[in-house]
Formats: C-alpha cells, structure tokens, sequence
C-alpha cells in the first residue's frame, strides 16, 4: 500500500521537460536553473572550507555564523531587526517550506494560496492536513485584488503560503497589494509563510518589500530565503526560515526530523557571501537583466508577444496576443519535439481552472543557448502558422 497523494501525483512539469530536452537534444529554457552568474570567491570558499572545517553534522538549527550573517544581511538590505534566534538553516527553501507547513497546519485548517503556484505547495499543504483555498491570478497583469481575496479568506483560515517576487509570472507585488494581504492576515489571525527566495532578482530600478515590514505582520511571518537563488548556486539546497522565536522554535521541531542539518561547508561559505558588499548582487542582477532584454528582444523579432518581468530569471510569451490560437501546453510539447526547444505551460501551475495559454522561458543563461532557442522558438512559431 502506498499514499495516494503522492502515488497519483504525474512527476513534475520540470522533469518532464528537462527529460525531453535531453533526450531530444534540445536547448532548455525551461528549468529555471543559472549557466552563469555565480560568484567564484564563494565556490573557493565552499572548497577550502571542506579541509579546513567539520564536515560532520552542523548544529540543528544552523551554524551561528551564518545565522547571524542572514540576520545581518537582512538588516542592511531590508532594515529588518531580526533576532539570530528565530532563524533555522535548512536543506534548500522547499525543505524550510515543507517544515514549516508540518509545524504551522493541523488537519482541517485552510490554507491560502495563489495560483499559478510552484507545484511543491499544494502536496506539501495536503500532506500537513491543510485545505486548500486557491487565488487566482491572470495575465496580463497577475495583479491580487480584495475581491479575491475575500473569497479565499474564511473563519477557518490559517495560514497563507505567498511567494513574492512570484514564480512563474514574474510580478514583484507592489506595496498596494501587500497591504491587501496583511490586512486579510490580521482580521483572520492567520500566519502568512512567506516565500520570497526571488528577493535580491528584481529589476528596473524596483525595491523588494517583505511582507513582515508592514504593520501587524512581524509577528506572524515566516519567511523563507534561499542561497541557491541569491548566488545562482540552485544545486547547493541551502536556505532559511526566519521567523518570531515562538513560531521558530516549533518549526525547528518538525526540521530535525526532515533533514536535521545541511553541509557545513557550504553554510560556511554562504555565510561568507552575504556578508559581501552590496556591489556583487547587483552586479549579478544586471547580468540577469541584460539576459532578459536580449530574450525579449529577440522574441519580438520572431513575432512573439511578452509580458513584464519585473524580477525572476522568466520571461513569459502570451500566446493568444502573439496570434497563436493553441493552448500553453500543445505549443510547448510541439515545440520540444518538432523545433528542439523547452519551455514550461503556465497552465501546469494551476490546479482549478487553467484556462490560460502563457508559456515561461528560462533566461539566465549564456547568450549562445539564448540565441539559439530564440531561433528554435521562431521555427516552434512557423508550426502554428
């Protein structure tokens, strides 16, 4: 006998189009994973790290030097006061996310989440016994409005899972928005865990705002960061749960018992990194930008419609405005098997209503494998001509 939640459950749209990638030789701007833009002094210092530090078990909750560093960099790029207390190193976000929901849910209680949404979510929120509510969101915009939210809030209501900046439609949520959300978090009581790995990825000028800055909200946030994303460092599964030291104390409980700790040498040099001036980032983020101008600009040239990308590594094309009149996920099947080129269905990212046609493309990558698929995409056009 097996749990059905997962024995049902297709693998991931990711794998399954890295997989035709591979095997189809084709380039993939699909899985949302760097080919540059990491810093070498953090790889060195990952390496000297292994001779020259533990390499057994890292205290539970993290290593105090990194603990302190998150606290820091915090400080410096966000003006938050945290305490080193309230912050757990865990294996990657998705394992601070997947502790968090075990620690905060009990059967029954309803959990609210927007959709499109990263496909972890709603297995790890049924798993903890929560029931979904869902938010939707739709281009061209994706923009939460009141009306929304009032629908998904109930007496019943929890906890809510909000990802900003927001894979896969690559909306920073402005300040507006967040003021909606904290004010349907207070009148419910609920806890908002806050997935925000995508923070230092923003573009154009624009200034990330963590939801537990607004008022009434320090108290009932657990944020999740992410290492991998912060460096481009995505194989490293190195993040962080930084929360009040009462909510942090419980989530410990459920983390030492799915992974315990993370390698030691890789904190070592993560904390390393964020103690870097503020330069470095911005350095890597202006890669990234001048990536996603040249995809965009690009994908114009090929008759292709995009929406904004305010931060992430996507870029996404709007199908029915780029006059392609099929869905999301027969353009991207076809163009992976007929023009060697993977990209993801925006559509695979909801669970209630996907009637959308948006397909996310990958840009943090060289700009040979850019080119190309640029090319690849424009013979993926000419299929639906």
């Amino acid at each position: 006998m097996t749990n059905p939640l997962f024995a049902d459950l297709p693998i991931t749209i990711f794998d399954h189009m890295s997989g035709l990638a591979r095997a189809l030789g084709a380039v993939n701007l699909g899985q949302g994973f760097p080919d540059f833009g990491w810093p070498e002094d953090v790889l060195d210092r990952a390496a000297q790290a292994v001779r020259a530090g533990s390499n057994q078990y890292a205290p539970m909750r993290g290593l105090p030097e990194l603990r302190e560093a998150v606290a820091a960099h915090y400080r410096r790029f966000q003006g938050l006061e945290l305490d080193a207390g309230g912050i757990i190193v865990t294996s990657g976000a998705t394992e601070a996310l997947a502790s968090a929901l075990l620690a905060l849910i009990e059967p029954g209680d309803e959990v609210v989440l927007f959709q499109p949404l990263y496909d972890a979510y709603l297995p790890l929120v049924r798993r903890a016994g929560g029931v979904p509510r869902l938010v939707k969101l739709a281009p061209p915009d994706w923009r939460i409005t009141g009306e929304a939210l009032a629908a998904a809030f109930t007496t019943r209501t929890r906890l809510v899972v909000f990802n900003n900046p927001h894979n896969p439609t690559s909306r920073l949520f402005d300040r507006e928005e967040l003021a909606l959300l904290a004010e349907a978090c207070l009148a419910a009581g609920a806890i908002a865990l806050t997935d925000e790995v995508w923070e230092h990825v923003v573009f154009d000028g624009r200034l990330f705002l963590p939801l537990s800055a607004l008022p009434g909200m320090a108290e009932r946030t657990v944020k999740v960061g992410s290492a991998g994303k912060i460096f481009s460092l995505t194989g490293w599964k190195v993040g962080w749960i930084v929360a009040p030291p009462a909510l942090a104390d419980v989530v410990a409980k459920a983390h030492q018992f799915v992974t315990y700790s993370t390698a030691p040498n890789l904190q070592t040099a993560v904390a390393y990194g964020l103690s870097k001036p503020p330069d470095d980032l911005e350095r890597t983020t202006s890669g990234f930008a001048q990536a996603r101008d040249h995809l965009r600009r690009g994908l114009e040239g090929q008759g292709f419609v995009t929406l904004a990308a305010e931060a992430t590594y996507f870029l996404s094309i709007d199908l029915p405005a780029s006059g392609i009149a099929v869905d999301d996920v027969v353009f991207c099947e076809r163009a992976v098997h007929e023009a060697g080129v993977a990209a993801i269905p925006v559509s695979a990212f909801y669970t209630e209503d996907p009637v959308i046609s948006v397909v996310r493309l990958c840009f943090a990558k060289k700009r040979e494998t850019l080119d190309e698929g640029i090319e690849r995409l424009g013979r993926a056009r000419a299929l639906f001509a």
